[in-house]
């Protein structure tokens, strides 16, 4: 018997040792280890291992959840053991019953028993942080091949998902670069480009509005579909001479976040820090740099879902090697200006800095370590604390349903200034699991009445801190670095509250009422727009909504007549204002009319006879500058022009020095340092087509462009450029002030817009403006003197310099926080129109396409560009 027994686990043994020899390494498709030194694996690569993987065990699972911009399949991958493969539906259903929250509490007690863990882990977003995307190959095959206690354990009772490469466009653009230069001296270089295509960097600041498709997929799963109790964002680099950054983050901390939370996060730091610390893997650090204030990261709207979100910053993101010499270690590694607290020293006196790497070599493989060691900290702790991980999820969604302190709800009516941009505030708050209602008959709050067809969210909703988060404004605490010193800059922003962002009305409701709804179910589709009227001459349409530049852009290019009424006219017993746009009618007008007004929800109205003052509009042409310094705010820029559908052309240096310009409606300069335009990359810092800027002869190119008649728009820093270079009468109020002088970090403030100026048709009076570090205008006017004596005389305005926008001079800070705004930039311009010779320069002292959050000002870049086309 014993005999038998014996042999028995030793047939065990064996077939499980075969097992597990069928299942593919990395290395087996790759041809070398990931995290070789001078090695990175392709895309394409991982997509044949992935598949590999998925046929070779029945502990794995392939999906795809969409697109990349440039068409790549994105991987969404699922791990446990065999038996939970079979029920994934059941794991997912579990975890959405429990993350959604409307349950009994003993059916979450038994379901919190009876459920798996989500735990989500993803790559690859930052792509010139190389190592984690040629980590999650080698998780993946970790977590399905290994036979350890504690693997089994982690596959028995966690369901693993992971995106190995949630940026594939910017794998594919930085390998590339990478291998093409390796053995150069740019071998540790970046490209040229953006390594997403329209937002680079930021496609970590997306992750509340989803404009990007990999946004957009991976939101879905986590906030529709799988709901997962921990989600971790791999990240490099850490702060000079550590070896990775590790939660717990640094103050302050957004107080609509569950403190279930942020103790959750600071649980799982505490483990990633004693599993490196027991595994001999010094220089881990916390408390320095990254806070949990801020949302739209993806570790951090998780945040206001109760789920914790964890961000690991680890060093070494090239497959170059680097030595750093034992003898240079720094006594303070961190930001030492941050906050007190936020810098650490490096003698192993500090808390959270207990155990100092000492420098020597650095490799790309050591970040490939020390990220499987922080993700299998990750797996070890949901493992063993899984029931208690499902449970709390559900009890802070009860919180947060039951919480008596907040809105009782966030109403949105139906009569809005842009209707379509109502409906797109909807779908980003649906895109992030909110739950939204559409009143099927008019009711009443008191005394206002709202029609049917307006939509509600209801407080009472799991992911409550979410929707107030985005549906209030932010308050920002005062924190300085001492008293009287500068204040502690935010890590990203300090205010987004999106109905202003949006130019949307909505109604904050505390008091409870009653109203006949049905639920929305999934995104909603714009609803046909309307034509009206007899159009014996044609049709007029308003463009106070965004989706009008669309309409006009399809318009003219199928060759149609358009103008633009520059002041309001009646047409019978119909009155229009000035901006309306007016097409004059021709064979194909009716249809393609038709066909605008169903597809895009806007409405037309037919008009009998031409209005008397419009201005005929030429086809629009725009170039679009782009540095050879990779620019994101040119990334955005090209997104919201593309998203409406204008015609543009890329401009790099040398096209502004020999091209002919004039064939252009106006050119746009996004937001970048004068530094970067005029000179950008220096001799031997990138390869010779990649050097240089725009320089003297691009300088001369454009101010020949405008003074011939041309429209140049420049947005933020690039606004300093045009000021400098073409000598322009305005002054920048905010230059030269210090941060502890004047200093708005990142947030919304309100601006007063003069709607009878062509560049502010359409525009509400009041607008919210993304003032990030941004500029303050005001026009420079020679004194001059009396006749037969020195006292100065008034000045007169200047006829060639328009303010189109300022600075409200009351209620000034809209959202987020502000140091001395009223003292430096109420009632100074905001945009400025400039004559210079036959042209114009439109300054816009904000970013009024920021991150595709500032739709509320979309029209000020449209009707600017409308400037040239009517010329």
């Amino acid at each position: 018997m014993k005999v038998k027994l014996t042999y028995w686990i030793a047939a065990l043994v064996l077939i499980c040792a075969q097992a597990i020899g069928q299942i593919p390494k990395p290395s087996e498709t790759f041809g070398f280890e990931p995290g070789a030194d001078y090695k990175m694996a392709t895309y394409d690569q991982m997509l044949s291992y992935y598949e590999k993987l998925d046929a070779a065990t029945d502990r794995v699972k392939v999906t795809e959840i969409g697109k990349s911009v440039r068409g790549r399949p994105m991987k969404l991958i699922f791990i446990s053991s065999e038996e939970n493969m079979k029920s994934l539906d059941k794991w997912r259903d579990i975890s959405e019953k429990l993350a959604r929250a409307r349950i009994s509490e003993k059916e979450a007690q038994q379901l919190a028993k009876d459920g798996k863990a989500i735990i989500w882990f993803d790559g690859g977003m930052h792509a010139s942080e190389k190592a984690h995307a040629q980590m999650t190959p080698e998780l993946l095959y970790r977590i399905a091949a290994e036979e350890s206690d504690e693997m089994k354990k982690i596959r028995d009772n966690v369901i693993t998902l992971v995106v190995p490469v949630i940026n594939p466009d910017g794998l594919d653009i930085e390998g590339a670069w990478y291998r093409k230069n390796l053995g150069t001296i740019y071998e540790t270089s970046g490209p040229p480009i953006l390594y997403q295509e329209y937002v680079g960097h930021d496609n970590n600041r997306d992750w509340f509005m989803g404009n990007m498709p990999e946004t957009k997929a991976v939101m879905n799963v986590l906030y529709n579909q799988w709901y997962p109790q921990i989600i971790h964002n791999h990240h490099q680099s850490s702060p000079a001479w550590a070896r990775i950054f590790i939660p717990p983050f640094r103050s302050p901390v957004n107080s609509k976040i569950h403190p279930g939370v942020t103790t959750g996060v600071n649980l799982v730091g505490t483990a990633m820090g004693n599993r490196f610390a027991m595994k001999k893997m010094p220089g881990a650090v916390s408390m320095t740099t990254f806070e949990m204030w801020w949302n739209g990261g993806m570790r951090t709207a998780p945040y206001y879902h109760n789920m914790i979100g964890i961000l690991t910053e680890t060093a070494h993101t090239s497959p170059t090697p680097r030595f750093y010499p034992p003898d240079s270690i720094p006594k303070i590694i961190g930001n030492a200006s941050a906050r007190d607290g936020a810098s650490k020293k490096t003698d192993g006196t500090e808390i959270f800095y207990a155990y100092p790497w000492k420098g020597g070599e650095s490799h790309f493989r050591d970040a490939v370590d020390y990220m499987l060691e922080a993700s299998m900290a990750v797996l070890d702790l949901a493992a063993e604390k899984r029931d208690e991980l499902l449970y709390n999820i559900y009890s802070m969604g009860r919180d947060a349903i039951e919480d008596t302190n907040g809105a009782f709800a966030y109403v949105i009516p139906k009569s809005q200034w842009d209707h379509t941009e109502a409906v797109n505030l909807v779908n980003v708050l649906m895109r992030g699991g909110i739950e939204v209602e559409e009143a099927t008959s008019k009711f009443k709050i008191g005394d206002t009445e709202y029609d049917a067809g307006t939509y509600v969210m209801y407080g009472s909703q799991p992911f409550r801190p979410y929707l107030s988060d985005l549906m209030e404004k932010q308050d920002y605490p005062d924190l300085y670095l001492y008293p009287g010193g500068p204040p502690i800059a935010p890590y990203d922003l300090t205010g987004w509250t999106l109905p202003m962002s949006f130019g949307v009305k909505v109604d904050r409701v505390t008091s409870s009422f009653t109203a006949k709804t049905k639920k929305i179910q999934s995104e909603i589709k714009l609803p046909a727009g309307s034509v009206s009227g007899s159009a014996s001459f044609g049709y007029a349409l308003d463009n106070r909504e965004n989706l009008s530049a669309t309409a006009i852009n399809r318009l003219l290019k199928a060759g149609e007549k358009v103008s633009i009424a520059q002041a309001s006219f009646a047409d019978g017993k119909a009155s229009f204002p000035a901006g309306t746009f007016v097409i004059e009618k021709g064979s194909n007008t009716q249809s393609a009319i038709n066909n605008l007004s169903k597809e895009l929800g806007v409405s037309f109205s037919g008009i009998g006879a031409k209005p008397s003052n419009v201005k005929a509009m030429k086809k629009i042409k725009i170039g679009l500058y782009k540095s050879w310094d990779a620019n994101i705010d040119e990334g955005w820029t090209r997104w919201v022009l593309e998203q409406f559908e204008f015609d543009l052309d890329t401009l790099h240096n040398a096209d502004i020095k020999t091209k002919n310009l004039s064939a252009y409606t106006a050119i746009i300069i996004p937001s970048q340092s004068p530094e970067e335009i005029l000179i950008g990359h220096r001799p031997g810092t990138m390869p010779e087509p990649y050097v240089g800027g725009i320089g003297l002869e691009g300088t001369i190119a454009l101010n020949n462009y405008v003074q011939n008649g041309g429209t140049l728009l420049t947005f933020d820093q690039a606004c300093d450029l045009a000021i400098d270079e073409f000598g322009l009468p305005v002054d920048n109020v905010t230059h030269g002030l210090s941060s502890s002088t004047f200093f708005i970090p990142g947030s919304i403030v309100r601006m007063n817009v003069n709607t009878n100026n062509p560049l502010a048709f359409g525009m509400q009076p009041e607008a919210a403006a993304s003032f990030s570090r941004s500029r303050a205008f005001e026009t420079i006017v020679p004194s001059r003197k009396a006749e037969g004596g020195n006292e100065v005389m008034k000045p007169a305005p200047r006829p060639d310099v328009t303010p189109v926008a300022t600075y409200a001079s009351k209620d000034l800070l809209m959202s987020g926080w502000g140091l001395n705004a009223d003292r430096y930039i109420k009632n100074k311009g905001a945009m400025m129109n400039v004559g210079h010779g036959k042209g114009n320069v439109v300054l816009f002292g904000f970013r009024p396409q920021f991150r595709g959050q500032a739709r509320n000002t979309y029209k000020l870049i449209f009707n600017s560009i409308y400037l040239g086309a009517t010329r």
